[in-house]
């Protein structure tokens, strides 16, 4: 393995695997390193991965979609008229009042089906789900086990099938503030790979 032209060789490997693991932090890290090559003069079959981590604000995430997993959310605030609720899109930086209640949805496109499947909303400090009860529920023709946390709401899926699905729950503002409200994530826990998250989001509430 050659990450920027130099060949690596880790001072020790698992033995019986040969597994090993090379880091480096963030001031070693030159921009020669984008090219990594990879040679396998055996005729076993290997596998690795390279990743850069680093840390960022949650509301300044950008979305992800070049994966066959993907994920879109927007945020509503739902508005009684005389025909009945009527949903206003919020956009980043959106100005709230206590007590206006929130429609959030999640949209779900996948190219293949898939079993096992994590999708994790994080929300809002300022906001509360009206569904506090986890259970089991359908919906849109999918089934899945909703688990609601403080942090966020867990929706957990034995099997989804290739197609677009939106998922949709009620949140309700009780405090004021400016405040993230994260990002959505979602994963194949058999293939991880196969994984995606929303844009970051930002809503002020006077």
């Amino acid at each position: 393995v050659q990450v920027g032209g130099k060949t690596l060789r880790p001072a020790e490997v698992e033995p019986g695997t040969g597994y090993f693991k090379q880091q480096w932090t963030g001031t070693e890290v030159k921009p020669s390193w984008s090219k990594v090559t990879v040679e396998n003069p055996n005729s076993n079959l290997v596998w690795g991965a390279a990743y850069w981590q680093y840390f960022e604000d949650l509301d300044k995430i950008s979305g992800f979609k070049k994966t066959p997993l993907t994920i879109v959310k927007q945020l509503y605030r739902e508005e009684n008229s005389p025909t009945g609720p009527k949903l206003i899109a919020l956009d980043n930086g959106a100005q709230l009042h206590v007590g206006d209640k929130i429609k959030v949805r999640i949209e779900i496109r996948v190219d293949r089906a898939m079993e096992f499947v994590h999708l994790k909303d994080m929300r809002a400090a300022g906001f509360e789900p009206v569904n506090v009860l986890s259970s089991y529920r359908w919906q849109g023709g999918l089934g899945y086990y909703e688990s609601t946390k403080d942090l966020a709401t867990h929706f957990f899926i034995d099997y989804l099938p290739q197609g677009t699905y939106v998922f949709e729950y009620p949140l309700r503002v009780n405090h004021r503030g400016d405040m993230s409200n994260g990002v959505t994530t979602i994963q194949c826990m058999y293939a991880p790979e196969f994984t995606s998250h929303s844009e970051g989001i930002r809503v002020k509430v006077e």
